[in-house]
């Protein structure tokens, strides 16, 4: 035991840092402060009252965010080089020494599950080009706790998959598609149009295998999609999909400005003109899309208003990267190991306090859509869909 929290103390200086190459400063370190001494931390025993409890004061923010949704990214790489997701340019993978073994995966998805963690998302890259993402999801779903194992794919390879998926356990599945044009998928992916064919395919079988509802996530960008809008609205009218339209967001990369976002007021009026009966419906709790539904239509749409209305208020999400890392937020920029801690060799109560570290530096909010396109991040590829 005393060998491994000198291996904690002599790593911790390193773990807490923001993506980036600048020079680290001090209030970096506050999360990782609180970590080594509790004890001192101002409100920190806010979260020890019976407000929040039973559960889990490590995942319980000082904002009493309870986060019992983890996202697993389990792969950097992609067989699509989507415009608002990968540079141009391409990007540096990681390699695969410094990824997450499927062993590593498990142990950390079980310290979160042990703590509250109810629901976990793999993402990517894309998740499917990992060989072994069947033996995580049946592994995942032995986890006494968690209730739902779910992922977002871009559907080009789901099709041949989904048997042994859904064998494996796979409760939930939202699938990424842009355009119902061919020739638009080609220039959103950089990838041949041949591919559109088989991500509608597998929103099908999918359908067809009992997934219920089926999400489709469409990020909306102007002047290439947002005249497919209603096309979208209307593949709700006899099928249980669930549209999902997700507000472009600034990742590093991805040449976001605020001229090309559409925002969800704008979406609205466009649906409306069409559905006049176009209605709010109630969401799930901590629900990221906001619901809405055109009378008689056996699917329903959702807004993700990340940047016009976000709802960082009742976020109870946390992310891993492929590399290790913990995320809190989707846009903030700070991350800690979680990777060279276990692979330094402290105990699981240790990195219990880690994790417990960077949740209570999770800020109540986002920094804004004037502030974020200027912030450094990674590209999304890179943190997980």
């Amino acid at each position: 035991m005393a060998t491994a929290t000198r291996k904690f103390k002599g790593i911790v200086g390193n773990l807490c840092r923001p993506f980036s190459t600048r020079p680290v400063q001090g209030h970096q370190f506050e999360a990782l402060e609180i970590a080594k001494e509790k004890k001192d931390y101002p409100g920190y025993s806010q979260v020890k009252t019976d407000k929040f409890l039973p559960f889990s004061h490590f995942l319980t923010d000082l904002h009493g965010r309870e986060h019992d949704y983890l996202r697993i990214s389990i792969s950097e790489r992609c067989n699509l080089r989507c415009q608002y997701c990968m540079p141009e340019e391409g990007i540096t993978l990681t390699p695969n020494s410094h990824l997450l073994t499927s062993d590593e995966i498990i142990k950390i998805a079980s310290i979160f599950v042990s703590e509250g963690v109810k629901k976990i998302r793999l993402t990517g890259g894309e998740p499917l080009v990992r060989g072994d993402v069947v033996d995580i999801v049946r592994r995942l779903k032995l986890l006494p706790g968690l209730e739902t194992v779910a992922m977002t794919t871009n559907g080009v390879t789901l099709s041949r998959k989904l048997p042994a998926l859904k064998d494996a356990g796979l409760n939930a599945l939202n699938i990424s598609l842009d355009t119902l044009v061919p020739e638009k998928f080609e220039f959103v992916s950089r990838r041949p149009k041949a591919g559109h064919a088989k991500v509608l395919n597998a929103i099908e079988k999918s359908l067809e295998m009992g997934f219920d509802p089926v999400k489709v996530n469409c990020v909306v960008m102007r002047g290439l999609n947002e005249d497919e809008i209603l096309d979208f609205v209307d593949s709700t009218r006899d099928r249980n999909i669930d549209v999902r339209f997700i507000e472009y967001m600034p990742f590093d990369g991805n040449k976001w400005n605020t001229k090309k976002m559409v925002p969800f007021s704008e979406m609205l009026e466009i649906i409306r003109a069409k559905y006049p009966n176009f209605q709010r419906i109630q969401d799930a709790p901590n629900d990221t899309s906001k619901g809405f539904k055109v009378d008689g239509f056996k699917g329903q749409v959702g807004f993700i208003t990340s940047m016009s209305e976000n709802f960082c208020g009742s976020c109870n999400r946390l992310r891993m990267t492929a590399d290790g890392n913990l995320k809190v937020c989707l846009f903030g920029n700070t991350e800690i190991s979680l990777r060279d801690s276990m692979r330094q060799g402290i105990q699981d109560d240790e990195l219990k306090n880690l994790i417990e570290a960077a949740v209570k530096r999770k800020k109540p909010r986002h920094a804004g859509v004037t502030n974020l396109p200027s912030m450094k991040n990674r590209p999304m590829i890179l943190i997980g869909g």
